[in-house]
């Protein structure tokens, strides 16, 4: 039997789960990634699936989704937030350490197809996958065909300039790690929600999501004031989603997913930016946690899924 290996290669953390052929979890972990340090990425990923076939003592597929994705040109990693990747041979060096083949995809579309197998999107014919963690990115399924593109970049909206902008927001434009300015990423990852309640609250310490979201929970004033302004900026970046490929469904990943307020404050907002008299797309939170996109990694291999 062979078992199936996923890795989540993420900005702050790595998870790994391991299925069995039916989707059954044998085991699931998550450790720190190693920022900013390639060499020990490397290392890292490989002593993590060597130890895993060992212990296992089984044949396994190892699919990894990244933060980015693979040049068709050069074979290296573009687009990556976590920046140290950009412009390694990581499939080449994992596929060398790791000593067999493996399969690497975008960590959105890993997300959406696993959400489109047996999670919230199963029953979806157009669907939308969100990751907002790190960074910002999207993956789009069509009858649970998950599309790449001939770039590879199908469902970056994170790097789409924020629709509709205030003047305040005009003045408090940043620079992504991209390089552009405006980034829809810089205004809806987890350091700008920090950021925007640290403003919110005269300048009070930066939390973190989690931390906001405990002050949600507690009908904090403040927090609820700052996930009114960020749900906003949220709709309008999802709007030009909708208005663009119509899907049935969105669905939320990555920590930020885990505001169980941004799934009523979202559709208030977005129905005043969508191009439609009425809007049937349903915003909703992932079935198989904020790291669902590991899942589709280890899926990577499946005979069910198609990648174009």
């Amino acid at each position: 039997m062979n078992m199936q290996i996923g890795i989540d290669l993420g900005g702050t953390k790595i998870e790994i789960i391991c299925l069995k052929p039916n989707g059954e979890q044998v085991l699931r972990r998550r450790i720190p990634s190693p920022q900013g340090d390639y060499i020990k990425t490397i290392k890292t990923i490989s002593e993590i699936v060597l130890s895993l076939k060992k212990l296992l003592n089984n044949s396994i597929s190892v699919g990894i989704g990244i933060p980015g994705s693979i040049s068709s040109s050069s074979g290296l990693v573009k687009n990556a937030n976590s920046t140290w990747l950009i412009g390694k041979p990581l499939e080449e060096d994992l596929t060398n350490t790791i000593g067999q083949p493996i399969k690497l995809a975008n960590d959105a579309n890993c997300f959406i197809l696993s959400e489109c197998i047996d999670g919230a999107a199963k029953d979806a014919m157009v669907a939308f996958g969100v990751i907002l963690g790190t960074g910002v990115g999207g993956g789009i399924s069509v009858n649970k065909v998950i599309l790449s593109g001939s770039n590879s970049i199908t469902g970056e909206w994170g790097h789409n300039p924020l629709p509709w902008q205030s003047a305040d927001e005009f003045e408090m434009i940043g620079k992504c790690y991209c390089g552009k300015i405006g980034c829809i990423e810089t205004f809806l990852n987890g350091s700008a929600l920090s950021k925007l309640h640290s403003n919110v609250a005269c300048g009070q310490i930066a939390l973190s999501a989690k931390e906001i979201n405990i002050l949600l929970e507690k009908n904090n004033h403040q927090a609820k004031k700052t996930l009114r302004i960020y749900s906003s900026r949220l709709a309008r970046s999802l709007s030009s989603v909708i208005n663009l490929i119509d899907p049935d469904i969105i669905v939320l990943g990555g920590g930020l997913s885990n505001i169980n307020l941004l799934y009523e404050l979202v559709p208030d907002f977005w129905h005043s930016w969508v191009f439609s008299d009425q809007i049937k797309t349903k915003l909703v939170k992932n079935q198989h946690g904020d790291s669902s996109g590991v899942r589709g990694a280890a899926w990577l291999w499946s005979n069910k899924v198609n990648i174009i």
